[in-house]
């Protein structure tokens, strides 16, 4: 089979530091063309191409004929992949599904809830009317450290305690806060979000039971990171057990642990270590090779596109429950500590 026409939407650090580099090494792919905001950025991402072929150019300051629907008009152009701002790409979005693309768009699946319930039910309209796919690119579940955590956590039996700490601290020196769109966001929640999603399906990969509802506190510790940068949350179970989930980007503390229990053992990824430990029998280390998961979501992003089936595990409907998850959080925190119910999970 022929590989699948696939064009690169977006020119950032995320698009060339991760989704130029997995497209080079998937097979499925042939990268036809590459859009930007601006004509340097897109020659800056096209750079990266290691193909013998070179990818067509458009951006909005690229002149008649180059512009992102002038793209979507190519008939040799079959798939997007979409990496743009938060607040952008839902447009984008649905004119590629218009068109008849598939497409893989980078998380959050969009800046709210109710945006993202509003896209999914736009994707399942034009999917019955062209049979375009729509899979959001949550790397997280493609990391093999959660993969195997959740593997072995789903034979443990029911979470009965919970506590997870992603803290660090985002400094206004760093390449993503030079993002302007991140510096300044237009969106609920600005780094808890955007990089918050991550930890937030990480968390839902080992959760073997539903989340039912959440009570959280927020606060803006670092000026320069609005409009809060940490939240602490108690979420509760729908079996009534409940944990905690601790993030900030304003810390000056480092952690990276999800530490669970269930009834038949625990289960802890600190880093990239993994370690399982049944009630009976002894505790299981493996330490995973670091990896953003980026090569391994766009690799099996084209085999569910030869394969004509989805990857659940790219799902819009996954996505949503990761929004849902930390939406509640910060409208828990805003509305000074009061319950707020999951609906998506």
């Amino acid at each position: 089979m022929a590989p699948i026409g696939v064009a690169m939407i977006g020119g950032g650090l995320f698009a060339k530091q991760e989704h130029m580099p997995a497209l080079m090494k998937c097979d499925n792919f042939a990268l036809k063309a590459i859009y930007s905001r601006s004509l340097k950025s897109a020659q800056e991402t096209a750079a990266l191409n290691t193909r013998e072929s070179t990818p067509d150019l458009y951006s909005a300051d690229a002149g008649p004929g180059k512009s992102y629907d002038d793209l979507l008009a190519r008939d040799d152009i079959a798939a997007i992949i979409l990496a743009l701002p938060i607040m952008s790409q839902p447009a984008h979005i649905e004119a590629a599904l218009t068109a008849g693309k598939h497409v893989l768009a980078e998380k959050p699946l969009a800046p709210t809830v109710e945006a993202g319930k509003k896209l999914l039910e736009f994707y399942r309209r034009t999917a019955e009317a062209n049979g375009a796919t729509f899979a959001i690119a949550e790397n997280f579940r493609f990391k093999p450290s959660f993969e195997y955590a959740a593997v072995e956590a789903a034979k443990l039996g029911s979470v009965q305690q919970f506590n997870v700490r992603v803290l660090g601290y985002m400094g206004a020196d760093t390449q993503w806060y030079a993002t302007a769109w991140r510096a300044k966001p237009e969106y609920q929640g600005g780094f808890l979000l955007d990089g918050g999603v991550h930890f937030a399906a990480a968390t839902r990969m080992l959760l073997t039971t539903r989340a039912a509802d959440v009570r959280a506190q927020t606060a803006l510790t670092q000026p320069h990171l609005p409009p809060i940068d940490t939240v602490n949350a108690v979420v509760r179970l729908e079996s009534g057990v409940s944990g905690v989930y601790q993030q900030s980007a304003g810390s000056r503390l480092s952690a990276f642990d999800f530490d669970f229990s269930y009834e038949k053992g625990t289960v802890s990824v600190s880093g990239d270590k993994v370690t399982v430990t049944p009630l009976e029998g002894e505790a299981v280390v493996k330490e995973f090779e670091r990896t953003s998961g980026v090569s391994e979501e766009v690799e099996a992003w084209g085999k569910a596109l030869v394969a004509g089936k989805p990857d659940e595990r790219q799902s819009v409907e996954k996505a949503l429950g990761d929004l849902e998850f930390l939406e509640q959080m910060f409208e828990s925190g805003s509305n000074g500590g009061e319950t707020k119910k999951y609906e998506l999970q």
